[in-house]
C-alpha cells in the first residue's frame, strides 16, 4: 500500500463528505442521501479512483454502523428490549411474509427460479439498520413512542437472518440443508442466550467498566464494541446485533459517558459507513435492470410501510406515529449488497448485483427523503 496516496485519497473523501454535509444543512435535509451521492461520484466510474484509501474506508464503514447499533442500544434497558421483542413477535412474522413476497415475485418473474427467488427475498425483506439508527438520531426520534417497535423490527429481522443465511450460504454451495439449519439454531441459542444474561451482568458490567478516566472509557467502550461485533460476526449473527445487544447491556453513568464520547466518533464514521456503499457501484451498470428494481421498490415502499404502520396502530399508537414507522423503516442498506454479492458468488445471475444496488439506492436515498418529510 502506498501510504501517501492512501492518506491524500482518504483526505480527500473526507473533505467531499464535509462539503456535502454543510449542503445538506443548508437545505435542511438528512446527510445520508449526499453522502452517497458522494460515493457514486467517487467510485468505480466516478471522477476519482480511491483504491489505495479503500481498505481503511471498509473498515471504518463497518465501524460506523457498530457505533450507530451501539450508541443506538445505549437508548434501551433489557427489560425493554426484551418485552418490546414479545410484543411484536407476530408483527415480526408479517414483516417477513409482506416484506420476502415482493422479491420472490420477482425473481420467479425474471425466471431465476427458487433459489433465486429465496435470495432476492431475503433482500426485499431486510431493513438497514445503519441508515435507520442515523435517521432516527438525526431526527431527534429516539424518544419517540414509535421507536421502540421499530427496533423489535429490525432486532427480529437480524434474528431470522442469523437462520435464514446459514441455509441459503448451504443451498448455494450444494452442501446438507442439515449442517445450514444446526448453524443457524446455534446463532439464534447465542442471541437468546445473551438477552437472558442480560437480566444478571447488567450491573456487574457496568461496575467493572466504571471509571472516572474518560481516556480509558473511550477505549475500553471502543474495545468491547468491536470486540463483540466481531465474535457476532463469526457467529454467524449480525455485527450490528452484537454491538446493540452491548449497548442495552451498558446503563446510569457508564451509558451517559460512552454516548457523550463515542457520538463524533459515531458521526464520522457513519459517512464512511454511507460512502463505501456508494463507492461500491458504478452508475454505468445499473440501467439493464432498473426497471425491475423500480417496480420491487414501488412494491416494497408499500409493504414496509404497511408493516410500521399495522405496528404502530397495534401499540395504540397515533397515525402520525404510524406514518413515521413506517417510513423510517423503507431505508434498505448494506446487508441486502452483501447478500446479493452471496449469491452472484454461488452461481445466481450476475443481474441479481445491479438490480439490488439500483434497488437499495432508490429506498436509501428515498426512504431517508420521506422520513424528512413525513410530518
Amino acid at each position: 500500500m502506498d501510504i501517501a496516496l492512501a492518506l491524500t485519497e482518504l483526505g480527500v473523501v473526507l473533505l467531499a463528505l464535509a462539503v456535502a454535509g454543510r449542503i445538506a444543512a443548508w437545505v435542511n435535509l438528512p446527510g445520508t442521501p449526499f453522502y452517497l451521492a458522494v460515493g457514486l461520484l467517487l467510485g468505480d466510474g466516478g471522477v476519482l479512483d480511491v483504491t489505495e484509501a479503500m481498505p481503511f474506508i471498509e473498515i471504518g464503514s463497518s465501524l460506523g454502523v457498530i457505533f450507530l447499533l451501539f450508541l443506538l442500544g445505549l437508548e434501551f434497558s433489557p427489560q425493554e428490549l426484551r418485552h418490546s421483542l414479545r410484543s411484536n413477535a407476530t408483527l415480526g412474522l408479517v414483516d417477513l411474509v409482506f416484506n420476502a413476497t415482493p422479491g420472490v415475485i420477482v425473481a420467479l418473474i425474471l425466471g431465476w427460479g427458487w433459489l433465486g427467488a429465496t435470495v432476492l427475498g431475503g433482500v426485499s425483506y431486510i431493513s438497514s439498520s445503519g441508515i435507520i439508527a442515523k435517521l432516527l438520531n438525526d431526527f431527534g426520534r429516539l424518544g419517540n413512542r414509535e421507536t421502540p417497535m421499530v427496533l423489535s423490527v429490525l432486532v427480529l429481522e437480524d434474528i431470522v437472518m442469523a437462520l435464514y443465511l446459514p441455509l441459503v450460504a448451504v443451498a448455494l454451495s450444494g452442501g446438507s440443508v442439515v449442517a445450514g439449519a444446526i448453524s443457524g439454531l446455534v446463532s439464534l441459542s447465542i442471541v437468546g442466550f445473551v438477552l437472558f444474561l442480560s437480566s444478571f451482568a447488567e450491573r456487574p458490567i457496568n461496575r467493572l467498566i466504571a471509571t472516572e478516566s474518560l481516556e480509558i472509557m473511550v477505549i475500553t467502550v471502543v474495545g468491547l464494541a468491536t470486540l463483540v461485533a466481531g465474535l457476532a460476526e463469526q457467529a454467524h449473527i449480525s455485527y450490528a446485533v452484537g454491538a446493540f445487544l452491548l449497548g442495552i447491556l451498558l446503563s446510569g453513568r457508564v451509558a451517559e459517558q460512552a454516548r457523550e464520547l463515542l457520538a463524533p466518533l459515531r458521526d464520522v464514521f457513519a459517512a464512511l459507513f454511507f460512502v463505501s456503499f456508494g463507492l461500491s457501484v458504478d452508475p454505468a451498470s445499473l440501467g439493464g435492470t432498473a426497471f425491475a428494481a423500480l417496480v420491487l421498490a414501488a412494491a416494497s415502499v408499500i409493504t414496509k410501510f404497511s408493516t410500521g404502520w399495522l405496528g404502530a396502530r397495534r401499540a395504540g399508537l397515533s397515525a402520525r406515529a404510524a406514518r413515521r414507522a413506517g417510513v423510517v423503516l423503507l431505508p434498505r442498506g448494506e446487508f441486502s449488497v452483501v447478500l446479493a454479492g452471496i449469491g452472484v458468488a454461488g452461481g445466481l445471475s450476475a443481474d441479481l448485483r445491479p438490480l439490488t444496488v439500483t434497488y437499495v439506492l432508490v429506498l436509501a436515498i428515498g426512504g431517508s427523503l420521506l422520513a424528512r418529510f413525513v410530518d
